[in-house]
């Protein structure tokens, strides 16, 4: 088993779900378990500057420079988060290795959960390959346990071979990603890097610099509640008009009907009664104007409602969340694109930059100074049950990471 693979299974058996709306950061103590495994490890490597943010729980390290004090390249990041989605459990994840034969992959006998070909159509490109899978109870955690590995494995490479040549290398693992708002308390200054990757992607070959523009909305539907049989000319069914809101939007333009570069209205959860219901949505459009009219259309909507009605009984909390990272990389930053190609094109990987269909921490980082696009990690079908991951693709992420080091170092 390779080292990538021993970490990264150690990884994913630290429970680091997060708790969605705790209003701290991080949103569970359970991150530090993983943040203190990382930097007691990086410590062992012999990386001399590691830091633990006892307070917000963000691992900061820097691997300095070994290069003549007269050449001078750009300190350059690498980045991935603790935290694993929480639309399903962390917890007690069991990894296992298996060489895939083809077919479909059973998980658990026991629950008949089986990973399907007929609903993981890429299965087949793997035969003879290693994917490590779950039991099927729980998530693998390979978003993003595999960035962190990747990145783990990369730094132990070169502070075991300290003849290759190497301009600063930083480090650094954060908090709720997935919790959400983790990254606004990440210390740009302090970290140092020029530039930086989040290594947070799926197929081999991904790297990634155009993502949404996003926004969360909270509608709130206030109704008015009475006897159903007395109910006639009075009452206000609030169930009933979060259902007549969401017919209001376009019907093409939801997840299920998208892709590309296409944005969506993404009704996430509806919850409510008669008396009141509320309505979470996230809005999302990689095109600046497109973006900004969907937000547009869904105020007009909730304004329609009111003027049907004749009172307020639609409310918005419009919250914007990140933007389109392409407009802080190009042009001014092309040199990390350009070399993270590069360093796929040497081990003969073809580059695949296409739009993410969501953000990452790079998103939120790039509008604040630090220009980051995103790496792939081998990792697939993430946030639930029949989340895998490859090892070979695994092993060549690695490869790519040192690379874009060496590259910069040329």
């Amino acid at each position: 088993m390779s080292k990538v693979v021993e970490k990264f299974i150690e990884y994913v058996k630290i429970d680091t779900e997060p708790v969605p709306g705790a209003g701290v950061v991080p949103t569970t103590e359970k991150e530090f378990d993983l943040a203190r495994v990382l930097v007691k490890q990086l410590q062992d490597m012999g990386v001399p500057d590691v830091r633990l943010d006892e307070k917000h729980c963000f691992v900061y390290a820097t691997i300095p420079s070994n290069l003549p004090e007269d050449k001078k390249v750009p300190a350059i990041g690498f980045m991935a988060h603790m935290d694993t989605a929480p639309d399903m459990s962390g917890k007690d994840v069991k990894p296992r290795v298996l060489c895939y034969e083809g077919g479909d992959i059973v998980l658990n006998e026991e629950l008949n959960i089986v990973m399907k070909i007929s609903e993981t159509p890429e299965l087949p490109t793997y035969i003879g390959k290693h994917l490590i899978v779950t039991d099927g109870t729980t998530l693998l955690g390979a978003d993003d346990k595999a960035g962190i590995a990747e990145i783990m494995e990369m730094a132990e490479y070169f502070m075991t071979n300290p003849e290759v040549p190497h301009g600063t290398i930083k480090i650094a693992f954060t908090p709720d990603e997935e919790g959400g708002g983790g990254i606004h308390y990440f210390d740009i200054e302090a970290f140092g890097a020029d530039g930086a990757y989040t290594v947070d992607g799926g197929i081999l070959g991904g790297m990634d610099y155009e993502c949404f523009n996003a926004a969360g909305a909270e509608l709130t539907i206030t109704g008015y509640a009475i006897h159903p049989g007395s109910a006639k000319g009075r009452m206000l069914n609030a169930a009933l008009i979060g259902m007549e809101f969401n017919s209001l939007l376009p019907v093409e333009q939801i997840p299920a009907y998208t892709e590309g570069a296409e944005g969506f209205f993404h009704l996430s959860s509806f919850t409510g009664n008669v008396d009141q219901a509320v309505l979470d949505y996230a809005i999302r459009d990689h095109d600046r104007t497109k973006f900004e009219q969907k937000k547009a259309l869904f105020l007009a909507c909730a304004e329609f409602l009111n003027t049907k009605y004749g009172r307020k009984v639609a409310e918005v909390k419009l919250t914007e969340q990140y933007c389109n990272m392409k407009e802080m990389i190009i042009p001014e930053h092309t040199h990390l694109i350009d070399n993270a190609n590069e360093a796929m094109r040497r081990l003969g990987i073809t580059p695949i930059n296409s739009p993410i269909r969501g953000g990452t921490d790079g998103s939120t980082l790039s509008f604040r100074g630090l220009p980051c696009p995103n790496l792939c990690t081998g990792g697939h079908n993430c946030h639930g049950r029949f989340e895998y991951a490859c090892v070979e693709e695994m092993e060549s992420c690695v490869e790519i990471l040192k690379n874009i080091i060496k590259i910069y170092a040329e």
